[in-house]
């Protein structure tokens, strides 16, 4: 399969780099100068990942992001920005970005990333049919591991990527708590300097999704002084 990446950036130098060590690891790469135009091409063109500057000349980064996701996009989002910027990485994460990179980085470390993200959030073919087997039940939760798809209490839920390895995650250690470090390392790959709000920001998008009462959690629950557990509940 030849996956689709859509880079936005406004500096001609890195989206030459960009796009020249995508393409030679096998991506299809399609680029933007502005955000206007980025956003254009994404709800065009359907992207299976999107590599985006946060500052971008007459719309930014961030409001890109927040358009994409009001649109029902759960297209994977991989945002760039620059040492010297003031990024706020909590903000970032609640408007819908998956990930970020902070400048300046190696073309390597592009495409590890890139690949990191889509290995993850890869779907297969509509054709291929899915049994027992690649079906995760937690109570009144289905979990579709074939074709990332989730449901509660028979209604399908729309998670963006992250939400959903989080959840997957979480459900495949069930019963167990997880400390925040713990989620950090084993859904986001590597450590976001010790900010572990990273994890909280997604609980609760989760909740808010999953549970029939946010207030009133019955399946992620908050383990106070050490992080979240994921319980089936009592029928």
């Amino acid at each position: 399969m030849l996956y689709k990446i859509l880079v936005v950036d406004d500096e001609p130098s890195i989206v030459t780099l960009m796009k020249f060590n995508l393409e030679s690891a096998g991506y299809e790469v399609m680029t933007a100068e502005d955000g206007r135009q980025g956003l254009d091409l994404a709800l065009t063109e359907k992207p299976d990942l999107i590599v985006l500057d946060l500052m971008l000349p007459g719309m930014d980064g961030m409001d890109v992001c927040k358009m994409l996701r009001q649109e029902k996009m759960d297209t994977p989002i991989l945002m760039l920005t620059a040492k010297d910027e003031e990024f706020d990485k909590i903000l970032g994460l609640e408007l819908g970005a998956d990930d970020y990179m902070t400048k300046p980085f190696s073309p390597r470390e592009v495409v590890a990333r890139v690949k990191a993200i889509l290995r993850r959030t890869q779907t297969v073919k509509p054709d291929e049919e899915a049994d027992d087997s690649t079906i995760l039940r937690l109570g009144d939760l289905e979990i579709r591991t074939d074709t990332y798809d989730v449901y509660a209490r028979g209604k399908q839920l729309v998670l963006t990527p992250k939400e959903y390895e989080l959840l997957l995650y979480l459900a495949n250690h069930k019963n167990k708590v997880l400390s925040r470090d713990q989620l950090l390392n084993g859904v986001w790959d590597f450590h976001y300097d010790g900010d572990t709000r990273i994890v909280d920001v997604h609980i609760s998008h989760l909740r808010e999704k999953i549970e029939a009462d946010t207030k009133r959690p019955t399946y992620i629950r908050t383990i106070r002084g050490f992080g979240y557990k994921l319980e089936v509940p009592a029928e």
